[in-house]
């Protein structure tokens, strides 16, 4: 049997034709979708040794949970100086993850151990351990039950009370899964979650795990400060009572208050 070996010019086009098809897909399944961009309202210091896996919300202060083996914690920071004033630190073998608050408790999930913490809000004190199957990456609520990300295109829903997971969303943009789901937060009814390794937040429908908006934070915060790989986007915040938006990333030297602005 005689097997034909296309020339490389003749594989070239045939690859391009399929990236264009590829290309042309991804914009047919995005185009109904809106796209945002931002305005940034106001700049804040953050600290830069801090590993932002969570961050919360909470009159005047921020909660956060860092990563990282031996450099894992749970801090309160003062929004308007960036100041430390409360911080647990996790034993060495624990990567820290996403926060959620919620009922006075502070609940904090870690990378690979399956091992999640409960904490008093006012005092840190640990409550209670919990496990759980998988990685855990990001945690929100929407004050009632907690959502959970893993890495993959699914967001666990949990009982606080049993952590017990009471179902799953599997989130989609058109007919494509969305990878690599990361920090996340409830906000206005909708699940707002960092794209890991990207500059992109989707917007979720957690009803229907739909993608109902994407933002693109492209160039917020200069190269200058990105000092390594891991300095990526990673953290939301929202003030309900002052309608405020934060966000800011692994590393990074600033939390920013942006507005979305809608893509025309």
């Amino acid at each position: 049997m005689i097997k034909v070996i296309p020339s490389r010019s003749l594989c070239c086009v045939l690859l391009a034709g399929v990236a264009l098809a590829g290309q042309a897909a991804r914009t047919t399944r995005t185009a109904s979708v809106p796209q945002y961009t931002y305005k940034i309202v106001k700049v804040y210091p953050h600290d830069p040794e801090a590993y932002t896996q969570g961050l919360v919300y909470k009159d005047g202060y921020f909660y956060e949970g860092t990563g990282l083996n031996g450099r894992s914690s749970l801090r309160k920071v003062r929004l308007e100086t960036g100041e430390v004033i409360q911080r647990m630190d996790l034993p060495p073998e624990f990567f820290g993850e996403g926060i959620a608050r919620l009922g006075g408790k502070i609940f904090q999930l870690t990378w690979k151990a399956g091992t999640g913490f409960i904490y008093d809000a006012r005092d840190f004190q640990l409550l209670r351990k919990f496990s759980y199957p998988g990685e855990g990456w990001g945690l929100t609520t929407d004050g009632h039950l907690l959502y959970m990300s893993d890495g993959t295109p699914e967001i666990r829903v949990l009982n606080p009370e049993t952590l017990r997971e009471v179902r799953r969303i599997k989130i989609h943009d058109g007919a494509s899964p969305v990878q690599e789901l990361n920090e996340l937060e409830f906000i206005n009814g909708e699940i707002f979650a960092n794209i890991w390794q990207t500059d992109r937040i989707a917007r979720i429908s957690p009803r229907t795990g739909k993608v109902v908006g994407w933002i693109d934070l492209s160039g917020i915060l200069s190269p200058m400060y990105r000092r390594t790989a891991d300095a990526v986007l990673n953290g939301i915040a929202y003030d309900p009572q002052g309608k405020r938006l934060f966000v800011t990333g692994k590393l990074w030297p600033n939390i920013f208050e942006i507005t979305l602005v809608k893509k025309q």
